[in-house]
């Protein structure tokens, strides 16, 4: 399975941070918040990488290069304006082939394994959800034994890190900025989406107070012995 990280937002709410470095490259722990997703996809297993940018993309590429310290392929899908979430997934469809592939917001500090995550025969998504954080207390969706489902009682937050089908983005037209949401409601209603409810170490690093409170836990965290 092929894997990709988004990597093109420009980081409004991080400014002034990110008024010269991408949100990506934002360091936590002593490394970029993206190296942390390249080091856990290595570790389970994966080998190609696609990332896609838009805003300083130029910087994200000099970084992170081909991958090889890592044991990575990496290669690139450049957008000249964001694409959002949809839209950049499909604009890399060619890069990504025609089997389902993991995608993982670059914006997220996550510590699930990334092992073991697949699509059930039939269905076109499967996403990792989280408890729901205090900035977004009333979750993305319903959940219950193992399904996305329309309505219910639970109600869990989406926490970036999903397995598509390429079909999922066919009716995505080429270089159109599109959301993924829509489509992901699509999926649900026809019974095609599937997900797992993850509730180890999960951040969405939204603003600045959010990414230094990430690093303070992991320097901490380092200095253990």
């Amino acid at each position: 399975m092929r894997a990709m990280i988004l990597a093109a937002g420009r980081g409004e709410r991080m400014r002034p941070l990110t008024d010269s470095t991408p949100k990506p490259l934002l360091q936590a722990g002593g490394q970029p918040l993206i190296v942390w997703h390249l080091q856990r996809l290595a570790a389970a297993g994966f080998h190609e990488v696609v990332i896609n940018h838009a805003y300083l993309g130029d910087q994200i590429e000099q970084s992170l290069g081909n991958g090889a310290r890592w044991g990575l392929s990496i290669r690139y899908s450049p957008e000249v304006t964001a694409l959002e979430t949809a839209g950049g997934i499909a604009h890399a469809l060619p890069l990504l082939g025609d089997a389902p592939f993991l995608v993982i917001n670059g914006d997220v500090y996550c510590e699930h394994p990334l092992t073991g995550l697949q699509l059930s025969p039939g269905n076109l998504v499967h996403l990792v959800l989280v408890d729901n954080p205090p900035q977004h207390p009333e979750g993305d969706f319903y959940f219950e034994q193992h399904q996305l489902e329309s309505s219910g009682k639970r109600k869990l937050t989406f926490s970036g890190i999903g397995v598509y089908h390429p079909a999922l983005f066919a009716e995505v037209e080429a270089g159109s900025a599109a959301r993924l949401a829509p489509l992901l409601h699509q999926a649900i209603a026809t019974q095609r989406a599937s997900a797992e409810h993850y509730q180890g170490e999960w951040h969405d690093i939204g603003t600045p107070e959010r990414l230094y409170a990430l690093n303070e836990k992991l320097q901490a965290q380092l200095q253990q012995p």
